[in-house]
């Protein structure tokens, strides 16, 4: 039994668990809730970085980084699904991954950024932050009558992170001046490994 320190809100964490559930190995792992703002919080041992997910193993070791785990449980008897072998499938994918990954730690970032006093916070981090999420999305936008058929690992990120802006950033509507990457996000958000892993708190 694997152990997965997680949050219910994490899109990185998310990415995991769809992997979990899409490649039949839900029921191999146990959810250990972790609230890592918590200054008593042990996830130190399994992530020096102090990030969620870890995914600690039966021998005690532990992976981190969202994508190393995602890569290990494909690797697994029941995976194969989510990582193109080698050729343009798999760089296309990896690159929906990077931009995705990379809008939801803007994204991250610029919601823990509000929460600070506000004495404290700076603006334009929070606009910098949002540049990257804006300009991620138009490129979505162009690319999202290309999108390939199925559901590989750039193709989920993508999914999570525009759930990701839907839970955190909803009255910004991206889905306004994007018709074609709303198009696509209503028809994926279907697939039950999607529907039953949306960020709460």
């Amino acid at each position: 039994m694997f152990k997965l320190r997680y949050s219910s809100t994490s899109p990185f964490v998310r990415k995991v668990r769809v992997v979990s559930i899409e490649t039949g190995q839900e029921k191999d792992i146990e959810l250990i809730k972790t609230v890592t703002a918590d200054p008593n919080c042990d996830i130190g041992k399994d992530n020096p970085l102090n990030k969620v997910p870890a995914l600690v193993l039966e021998d005690g070791s532990s992976l981190y980084d969202s994508h190393v785990i995602c890569e290990f449980l494909d690797s697994r008897p029941g995976g194969g699904k989510f990582f193109p072998a080698n050729g343009p499938a798999r760089w296309t994918a990896l690159r929906q991954e990077a931009l995705a990954n990379g809008m939801a730690d803007a994204g991250v970032l610029r919601m823990m950024e509000t929460r600070r006093p506000a004495g404290e916070q700076s603006p334009a981090w929070i606009i910098r932050q949002k540049l990257k999420m804006d300009q991620g999305l138009d490129q979505l936008e162009r690319d999202a009558p290309h999108f390939a058929p199925g559901f590989d690992i750039g193709l989920m990120t993508i999914a999570i992170v525009l759930d990701y802006f839907d839970f955190r950033f909803k009255v910004e509507g991206w889905r306004n001046s994007r018709p074609a990457l709303a198009k696509w996000h209503e028809a994926i958000s279907a697939r039950p490994s999607l529907k039953s892993t949306l960020p709460f708190e």
